[in-house]
């Protein structure tokens, strides 16, 4: 295939690395019947790797000009290609009865944090995802309490999702090299998740609200919601900051306002 000229607007860093697309096939470990969907598969570096362990494979893409040069060098019969914006994107569609499907790809970071939100709302069909991002993002999807990285997509990712950190890649793995280094990360969505609210929308409200208000304190910050002491009977200091609270704490607090208990 010839070399594509990545394109700034889609946020395109090609991976080049193909040590370091073994080290991610082994660490991904797909079967052969596996329902595998890849989001940017870009020139087909990993692409041609992973269908070296499954049947087929289901490749998301918005580049026209790159799905072309992926539709002359991959037979129909091994991988089906999806024209679409993976932001809008039904991954339900793809995943087999009961739901096990398996996502992997090098995401844009222009786009990584919505990706992962509309991702999450799909959950209940995904087995994992393994994505490489900006190392900044996965610092912030495994940051726990007093972690300065910590803030609302920590807790919601961590609400749904075990989530693991894997291994740092340089810039030099892409092409062109990025001016920050990435990382890869494997979600795993819970099955029966571990913390489950009373009212799940009063969740994302209340963790919304809270790190709108990060530095200040969760009693000054969900004042709207709650007062200190509804907070107290939560099990909640009034005084800690947001990024100072487990997932647990925060799962309490919007219960404690969906029954808006005095």
């Amino acid at each position: 295939m010839n070399q594509h000229r990545p394109r700034k607007r889609f946020g395109q860093h090609f991976l080049v690395d193909t040590a370091l697309v073994d080290q991610l096939v082994r660490t991904i470990a797909p079967a052969a019947g596996d329902c595998l969907v890849e989001i940017g598969p870009g020139e087909g570096v990993l692409t041609r790797a992973l269908l070296d362990r499954v049947a087929h494979l289901h490749l998301v893409e918005l580049d026209r000009d790159l799905i072309e040069g992926l539709s002359r060098t991959i037979a129909p019969e091994r991988a089906t290609i999806h024209s679409a914006d993976a932001l809008r994107f039904d991954f339900r569609a793809l995943a087999p009865p009961g739901g096990d499907l398996r996502v992997v790809g090098n995401l844009p970071y222009n786009i990584s944090t919505p990706l992962l939100f509309h991702l999450l709302e799909q959950a209940e069909v995904i087995r994992d995802m393994h994505f490489m991002l900006q190392k900044e993002v996965v610092e912030r999807l495994v940051a726990g309490p007093e972690s300065p990285r910590r803030g609302r997509l920590s807790v919601m990712i961590q609400y749904h999702c075990q989530v693991d950190y894997l291994l740092d890649v340089p810039p030099g793995a892409f092409r062109p090299p990025p001016r920050v280094n990435s990382a890869v990360v494997r979600l795993s969505p819970h099955r029966n998740l571990p913390c489950p609210a009373e009212d799940y929308g009063m969740f994302v409200a209340v963790v919304r609200q809270a790190f709108t208000q990060r530095r200040k304190t969760i009693r000054n910050a969900l004042k709207s919601w709650l007062n200190g002491t509804q907070i107290e009977a939560a099990g909640v200091d009034p005084g800690v900051r947001p990024d100072r609270l487990e997932l647990s704490d925060f799962v309490a607090l919007a219960d404690m306002a969906t029954r808006g208990d005095a």
